[in-house]
């Protein structure tokens, strides 16, 4: 199994490094995908990355491989962090019960109503303090993903690591030139 998902990391690297976009939009896609993949809205991740870089033709390879970056073992500990996070900001506090009520909650099937109405309320209060937190992560992560995103894409096209500082120079102009 393990060897299968180098094998498709691989081919999915080699895509991403071999388009005709340059590295900096190429970088930009993989921080939108970053940016959506750890962004709160669950479920959706992939539809609004494909689509956002569609509209703005951007390397749909690049952008999914930032979606897919949230992978699943670390899924969990990141929204609660940042649900945590979120919390704090917005001054949200956990009811006393919510512990009981949580572990009371999962001695109802999974297949009632019931079930599912009472963790739709347990959790309500939550909503607010996920988004906020969320929102702030996936900012970061997206920031932090792109410079890092480009460095590599550079690296791997054999590119050199400029950055430029106003209009691109012609041929021949030195550096101290207006």
């Amino acid at each position: 199994m393990i060897h299968v998902t180098k094998a498709l990391a691989r081919r999915w690297l080699e895509a991403l490094l071999h388009v005709n976009d340059t590295p900096e939009r190429t970088a930009a896609a993989f921080a939108l995908g970053c940016f959506i993949g750890f962004s709160p809205f669950l479920g959706l991740h992939t539809v609004i990355a494909l689509t956002i870089a569609f509209i703005f033709d951007l390397n749909r390879v690049a952008a999914l491989l930032g979606v897919y970056s949230n992978l699943p073992w670390i899924i969990g500990g990141y929204y609660v962090f940042t649900t945590m996070l979120g919390a704090a900001i917005t001054q949200v506090r956990l009811p006393p019960d919510f512990e009981h009520r949580l572990v009371a909650l999962f001695q109802l099937s999974l297949r009632s109503n019931e079930f599912w109405n009472q963790l739709a309320t347990l959790l309500r209060p939550l909503l607010m303090p996920y988004m906020v937190g969320s929102l702030i992560g996936c900012t970061i992560i997206g920031a932090v993903a792109y410079p890092i995103a480009l460095a590599f894409v550079r690296r791997r096209r054999g590119l050199p690591m400029i950055t430029h500082h106003g209009p691109p120079r012609h041929p021949g102009e030195s550096r101290s030139s207006p």
